[in-house]
């Protein structure tokens, strides 16, 4: 599954407001790869309930990033999560190597 991120839902949100859109777009940037950090750590501790919820927090900046089929990759693998299940896991991490 190959999507292309886009700005789409981000300028939605701003509703054309270039500052807040910088703004969004700077949260991410800061964000994303500290919660990428926290649910690599939780799944090398087995700690699946953890990681789960952390899928869940990734899953709504993946949807602003315009990856519609990526969120709901995020959706099932984080119920699977929770199941102990990580049989979406090399599907879900693929959406981060682009």
């Amino acid at each position: 599954m190959k999507e292309q991120p886009n700005l789409s839902s981000i300028k939605e949100l701003s509703g054309g407001d270039t500052d807040f859109e910088s703004l969004l777009i700077n949260i991410i940037k800061k964000e994303l790869p500290e919660e990428i950090e926290t649910y690599h750590n939780n799944l090398s501790s087995k700690n699946y309930q953890l990681a789960a919820d952390n899928v869940h927090k990734l899953k709504h900046k993946i949807s602003a990033l315009g990856l519609e089929a990526s969120y709901y990759l995020a959706t099932d693998y984080e119920n699977e999560l929770r199941e102990n299940n990580l049989s979406k896991k090399y599907d879900f991490e693929e959406v981060w190597k682009r």
